[in-house]
């Protein structure tokens, strides 16, 4: 036997065992485009984020811009902390806007300066703001000291509970505040503008947000609401952005604005124009590996959708996922939160991938009437690159989740039956998450008249490297046998910036050659140029590696 056969045989020896957990599979993908089964509602197009005061800066008027391009619709935005009192100066889990004080007979005086800079800016590139009443202005807090606080990631979260979660003292001036504000925004916007918008009324006032009673928190809805009809009766609002597990609140709440008598008028019922509330998911690390829980997310919307579906006078009312997420805490980075880990590469994109394209068919098969899913992530001004932050963009440069966004927003039309040898069904989902052996692909499809795009994903709730799989996608139902298909690509080697920064040794404050490298490499990038297929020849086929996400748009 020769030294290079000794040589083989022993790296055979060495690595055939570990080598065979990555044999490759193969994937078959049947697309049928004459089988329409719903509309492509781009439930995707809402976004939100803690800090208002970020909206107005640099790095996220950028964000904005690059959002309300993407969207064939107009995106909503969701922030907290619209009332909040303050000078306006931004902080982790914290923002403000001194819209309302009080003089020193106790009278209000209104100041709208932060909150129209905060929407005017969504309002210039056609952005639509899914409004918050909250939270509590210091001087109408019964508890309002101490009121700013000074929470960073690695400090117990209960330090950012402070006067603002508290309840007002005077009910009246709260409702009073919201008729003026409703008022000047028809004023500033115009009537037919700010119809348009969604209000709601705080934020998960069933978990820690909330420093008062149930009761206490209806009557607040009541005031916010009478203040918000009689500045504009065609405005809408709704509640109560429950947490994710909050679904027995939000059936009280249903309950009162259906059936109790409303603390402001005395009658039965309260306004109400959708429905909200929240859904998380739950990722740990479990022997050094983050595992996400895909599961935990949807069965937090299957929840929610069964008490909805409990009442008959809410049939086919607007639904809105107030926030829709992999987890909780957008502000806590990965160095204090290692299970965050997942948020700056490919595994955040396939997540957000296989979890929308979950969220439809969950959606068709309680007939819900959903509006929107809003990602809670934005971008964190002035922190390190990279660091962790449940974000789509760090310092102004897109990460590769937003490229996600990208693709969905050129999917038009219809959805159409779809088929995969290696997708998970959503009962499986919804029962253990994605967690056997092989991974998810999986697979949505749209088509309008001019158009066809197919998504494909490798997903898997584990964050391991894998192997590079055999996609076959067979198109069927086409106008035409011959098409052009062009392939869009988010992976380790394509619209990745993450990757190029590690690439470059993680500069933690790269020159302005490299930033621009950066924003090149953010982009999304399609794999080679168009190419002609033809159908009745066989399927199209590709490789995509783990947590890979690709779109084929065919024309």
């Amino acid at each position: 036997m020769t030294n290079h056969i000794k040589l083989a045989v022993v790296l055979l020896l060495c690595f055939g065992t570990a080598n065979s957990s990555f044999a490759q599979n193969k994937a078959d993908l049947k697309i049928n485009f004459d089988r329409k089964i719903g509309t492509m509602k781009p439930i995707w197009a809402w976004f939100g984020y803690d800090e208002p005061n970020y909206t107005y800066m640099k790095d996220g008027q950028k964000l904005l811009t690059d959002l309300s391009r993407l969207s064939p619709v107009p995106v909503y935005v969701r922030t907290h902390n619209l009332l909040t009192s303050g000078d306006g100066t931004p902080a982790l889990k914290w923002g403000s806007t001194n819209a309302y004080t009080e003089d020193a007979n106790g009278n209000p005086v209104y100041n709208w300066t932060i909150v129209d800079r905060i929407f005017d800016t969504y309002v210039k590139r056609g952005m639509k703001p899914l409004a918050q009443i909250g939270f509590m202005p210091e001087a109408l807090s019964i508890k309002p000291q101490p009121y700013q606080h000074k929470w960073k990631p690695g400090t117990r979260y209960e330090e950012i509970l402070t006067g603002w979660a508290y309840p007002p003292k005077d009910y009246k001036k709260w409702g009073n505040l919201v008729y003026e504000w409703v008022k000047h925004c028809v004023a500033r916007y115009g009537q037919k503008e700010v119809e348009s918008w969604y209000w709601e009324v705080w934020n998960e006032a069933d978990g820690a947000y909330w420093k008062g009673t149930q009761a206490e928190f209806f009557k607040l809805y009541d005031y916010a609401a009478d203040g918000l009809k009689r500045a504009l009766p065609g405005a809408k609002i709704g509640g109560a952005n429950v947490t994710g597990g909050g679904s027995k609140y939000l059936d009280a709440f249903l309950k009162h604005c259906l059936t109790d008598t409303n603390y402001v008028t005395g009658k039965i019922g309260s306004p109400l124009d959708a429905v909200l509330f929240h859904a998380k998911g739950s990722p740990k690390v479990v022997n050094n590996v983050v595992v996400m829980n895909l599961r935990t997310e949807l069965r937090n919307v299957e929840s929610n959708y069964k008490v909805i579906n409990k009442y008959p006078q809410l049939k086919n009312i607007p639904v809105i996922i107030g926030e829709f997420d992999p987890e909780g805490c957008a502000a806590c980075g990965m160095s204090t939160n290692p299970e965050n880990a997942y948020r700056n590469g490919t595994m955040y994109s396939s997540y957000t991938a296989a979890s929308f394209a979950r969220l439809y068919e969950l959606t068709d098969l309680y007939k819900i009437n959903l509006l929107g899913a809003v990602s809670w992530s934005f971008e964190f001004e002035n922190q390190p690159w990279f660091a962790g932050f449940r974000d789509l963009a760090t310092n102004g440069i897109n990460k590769p989740v937003l490229n996600v966004f990208k693709m969905l927003g050129m999917m038009k039309g219809n959805r159409v039956k779809v088929e995969s040898s290696h997708m998970y069904s959503l009962k499986t989902v919804l029962d253990s998450s994605i967690r056997k052996a092989t991974p998810d692909v999986g697979v949505i499809a749209a088509t309008d008249q001019q158009t066809a795009t197919v998504l494909v994903w490798n997903y898997h709730d584990e964050d391991k490297k894998g192997p590079v799989d055999s996609v076959s996608v067979y198109l069927t139902g086409l106008n035409k046998k011959t098409v052009t298909v062009t392939q869009y690509r988010i992976d380790d080697e394509y619209s990745n910036s993450y990757e190029a920064w590690k690439k470059m040794g993680s500069p933690k404050m790269p020159t302005a050659v490299q930033i621009s490298q950066l924003a090149k490499s953010s982009d999304l990038k399609t794999i080679g140029k168009p190419v002609k297929h033809n159908s009745g020849d066989g399927p199209f086929k590709f490789a995509l590696p783990r947590q890979g996400v690709s779109l084929l748009s065919i024309k």
